[in-house]
């Protein structure tokens, strides 16, 4: 009987639920044709927590003797190797974040392990996932006897919850050797809006904004949406690197991708061309990106971004 190992960041919990991508991941491991899902939690976690991660469809809920997930990836790595072990996994999942790629790399050494990244769907032993800027989609099979696996978000529906409960254990880890520890961290103040890696929906704004986002705000409030730029907005000051989507920035795959006033460089391509739908804005009509777009508008952004948020929240009425 398979196993599959779910590792999370405990910071990504709560009592009423984990995040969506972590929903996602229980949902493809719950998925699988036969066995059983564990999850290994980065830091000791209340009983409600526990809970909810076993009405997500875990059975077993794996913590450290202390929290790990202050440790910069080599505590994690450590931790999430001796919860491999103890559940006998043969597939391990984590995020597709960039501190979670990091811990898988470290993890597939640890364990011998093929590590694959930009996933976004899973078949069984199979992989389905993005290469060469997400230029193309290929299909690959790790041959190792565990496989690791990092699955972009929005790549599947999070299932509902269920009445299943999970049984906690609380195991050693090896000691993870030298490594850096965050001392304190702050909350980003909150926009309203839902997390632009975790987004259905995303409206994007480039150098054809000139500094003003305005349009591309109003757009994103009345769909619901996430905001995100291109890297030469966010080089130019206009808006916080954290909002950057790219090769260099985050990397996003929502069901609807909307790109205002952005050229389309390889470099923003490869971090949303796995869109479902990419709605492309733009005055010049020979920008690449209408080259990837299924939709395209050529046009003044300032009329028609907010002509189309005020007929959405019409329609909304």
């Amino acid at each position: 009987m398979s196993t599959t190992l779910v590792y999370l960041d405990a910071r990504s919990l709560s009592a009423e639920g984990p995040g969506k991508a972590e929903r996602e991941l229980l949902t493809i491991a719950a998925g699988r044709s036969a066995g059983s899902v564990v999850v290994a939690v980065s830091a000791p976690v209340e009983d409600d927590v526990a809970a909810s991660l076993g009405r997500f469809g875990a059975t077993t809920v794996l913590v450290p003797a202390s929290d790990v997930s202050a440790q910069l990836a080599a505590g994690p790595a450590a931790f999430a190797a001796a919860a491999a072990a103890e559940s006998g996994a043969d597939l391990v999942l984590l995020t597709n974040a960039g501190d979670s790629k990091e811990v898988a790399a470290r993890l597939g050494i640890k364990l011998g392990a093929g590590v694959v990244t930009d996933v976004v769907a899973v078949d069984g032993g199979d992989f389905t996932k993005s290469v060469l800027a997400g230029a193309y989609t290929t299909r690959v099979r790790a041959k190792t006897a565990v496989a690791i696996a990092t699955v972009k978000a929005n790549s599947v529906e999070p299932a509902a919850p269920g009445d299943g409960t999970a049984e906690v254990r609380r195991i050693e880890a090896p000691e993870a050797g030298p490594t850096a520890t965050v001392e304190r961290t702050e909350a980003k103040p909150a926009s309203g809006r839902p997390e632009l890696a975790d987004a259905r929906v995303v409206v994007s704004g480039g150098r054809g904004v000139e500094g003003d986002f305005g349009p591309v705000e109003q757009l994103a409030d009345a769909l619901g949406a996430a905001v995100g730029a291109s890297r030469a907005a966010t080089d130019a000051g206009w808006i916080e690197h954290s909002y950057q989507v790219g090769q260099t920035g985050k990397t996003v795959s929502p069901q609807l991708y909307i790109a205002v006033g952005i050229s389309g460089a390889v470099q923003h391509k490869a971090g949303m061309q796995t869109a479902q739908t990419i709605v492309a804005v733009n005055s010049d009509p020979d920008a690449p990106i209408f080259e990837i777009a299924d939709l395209g508008i050529v046009g003044d952004l300032t009329e028609i971004l907010p002509q189309a948020a005020e007929e959405i929240k019409r329609r909304k009425a």
